[in-house]
Order: C-alpha cells, then structure tokens, then sequence
C-alpha cells in the first residue's frame, strides 16, 4: 500500500489501483521516464505526478465512519 498524503486528509491507495492510474496517463510520459534527455524526463515525470494527483481528487475521500473489511 501507499499513503498519499493532503493537507485534508490521509489516503491509502492500493498498488492495483496506482497500477491502473498509470496506465492511464499518457503513452508519452511513460516512455518519456526512459529518454536519455533529462528535460524529457523531468516533463514525463511531471505529467505522471499530475495524472494520478488529477484521478485521486477525482476519488470522493473514504467516509471515515465506514468499516474497513479485514484482509
């Protein structure tokens, strides 16, 4: 798991779901992360932080009321 954190509040993300958000973002960027050119990877680097910060405030906060189920 991997805590991502906000000034609001604490989320834990599961590796599935980063998984998903990642092959989600642009084909570019994702190859980009391999370029020998550093500016190329700093931009890839940089559209992959923003596609998952963009899907996690997407997701509603988990209800801190709700139960989690044991694993």
């Amino acid at each position: 798991m991997f805590s991502i954190c906000s000034i609001s509040f604490m989320e834990r993300i599961e590796r599935d779901e980063l998984s998903a958000i990642l092959l989600a973002a642009p084909g570019w960027a994702r190859v980009g992360l391999t370029m020998p050119d550093e500016r190329m990877r700093e931009r890839a680097a940089d559209t992959l932080a923003a596609t998952i910060i963009e899907q996690l405030e997407r997701t509603p906060a988990p209800d801190p009321n709700q139960f989690r189920l044991p694993l």
